[in-house]
């Protein structure tokens, strides 16, 4: 009686050694150096002591640095929410457009990836700045009687961060409210729910996947574009993707810049973990 062998398919684990590897090379592997090098002294001029130092850590205790953090999450969350209560109202007319009008609305969503955001950011600097197109409009028609300061300042940031990732806002509450069976808004409507009322308990509900991935796709990026704070928040506004910037590249101090980045990765996994569970939860609903 012979026996056979099962013979081991060995297809999966080639079709995934390619990604295995890349992200093993280009993610795993730097996030490690950048751990290693985040434990290290900063050397006189600039270069790396190899000695063991957490004080990196440490100095996000200090007042200053914790200001960064609170000016991070601040305006990471009002651009979220800037991007969901303009966005959903958006997306819900997309979806309930005509096929026809649907690929055009949308293809107004995506024309701004065609362009440089660097460059879209500028615009916005030439709006808003004192000699800018908007107070000369405010000006000449005697609205205001001098230059209106909306640069430099946090709520610029904001404008800023929510023009840019409004699409990651858009698309994915799109995708959910399509999916949206119109047959339970009808029932709804015929077991006495109003407009309001049967939007709060069917469509919010059902459409809540859609809100929470927008929202991470809206949160994070929002923690790392240092560019948009630079240019419309200036000297005056300070988030710790500028705080690395800066560490790497004027300060030399890549112990410290790296610290910071371990923080910022470590904040970025906790909405993920966050994420994961809203999107996951089986009572979603029942929130409601």
């Amino acid at each position: 009686m012979k026996i056979h062998k099962k013979k081991t398919n060995w297809a999966p684990f080639w079709t995934l050694l390619p990604v295995t590897v890349w992200v093993a090379v280009f993610i795993t592997v730097p996030m490690l150096l950048v751990l290693l090098v985040s434990f290290m002294k900063r050397g006189t001029w600039g270069g790396l002591v190899y000695e063991f130092n957490i004080n990196n850590y440490c100095r996000f205790i200090e007042p200053l640095y914790l200001h960064v953090v609170f000016n991070s999450l601040v305006v990471a969350f009002a651009t979220t929410l800037v991007c969901i209560l303009v966005g959903y109202p958006f997306a819900y007319a997309v979806a309930r457009s005509p096929k026809s009008w649907r690929n055009i609305l949308l293809m107004l969503i995506i024309i701004p990836f065609w362009s440089s955001s660097l460059i879209r950011t500028y615009s916005w600097v030439v709006l808003l700045r004192t000699e800018g197109v908007i107070n000369n409009v405010l000006l000449s028609l005697g609205i205001i009687h001098e230059p209106l300061a909306m640069l430099y300042n946090l709520g610029a940031v904001t404008v800023g961060m929510a023009y840019t990732l409004f699409p990651f806002m858009v698309l994915p509450l799109y995708a959910s409210i399509e999916k949206v069976d119109h047959t339970l808004l009808e029932a709804a409507s015929d077991l006495g729910a109003g407009p309001w009322q049967a939007f709060r308990r069917v469509t919010l509900p059902l459409t809540m996947p859609g809100i929470t991935a927008g929202s991470l796709l809206v949160f994070i990026p929002t923690l790392g574009l240092f560019f948009i704070s630079d240019l419309m928040g200036g000297s005056r506004t300070m988030m710790i993707s500028n705080l690395i910037k800066n560490q790497f590249l004027d300060a030399r101090n890549w112990p410290f810049g790296s610290a910071a980045s371990v923080i910022l990765i470590i904040l970025t996994l906790v909405f993920i973990w966050l994420y994961l569970r809203t999107a996951g939860s089986k009572d979603q609903l029942e929130v409601f």
